[in-house]
């Protein structure tokens, strides 16, 4: 009765946290992909929270259709902190068919806040 009422471990917390961001991407919602990172989020060439969010809403205005799908992540949990690299091909288009691909290798760190993670730096290259 008890193992009932027990939340979910931190790793599968954290994939669910993953895919809460990957829904927010796809379906175009930048306050709902900002919900999902840290205060003191830190992405490439120092982008903050405000500039990942402005960073989305430019790509959501530039592609009415926006996919993501993210190859198999290898994830390190260390007490309330972890690290998540993965692939993932990011498509987006105006119609039904996409008119751009671009597959990225990301490496992620998030933090356990309260039960919730929430990501903390996000760095990604293009895969060539």
């Amino acid at each position: 009765m008890l193992g009932a009422c027990s939340s979910p471990p931190p790793e599968q917390r954290l994939r669910d946290a993953m895919g809460g961001v990957q829904q927010a991407i796809e379906k175009r919602d930048a306050a709902g992909l900002s919900a999902h990172l840290a205060d003191d989020f830190v992405g490439p060439d120092g982008m903050d929270r405000d500039g990942a969010r402005r960073l989305a809403l430019v790509l959501f205005r530039r592609h009415r259709n926006v996919g993501m799908t993210l190859g198999p992540p290898d994830i390190q949990v260390q007490g309330d902190h972890a690290t998540v690299t993965f692939t993932a091909v990011l498509t987006g288009g105006a119609g039904a068919l996409p008119e751009s691909a671009r597959v990225q290798h990301v490496t992620t760190g998030w933090r356990e806040d309260g039960g919730e993670w929430r990501l903390t730096s996000a760095h990604w290259d293009r895969r060539r």
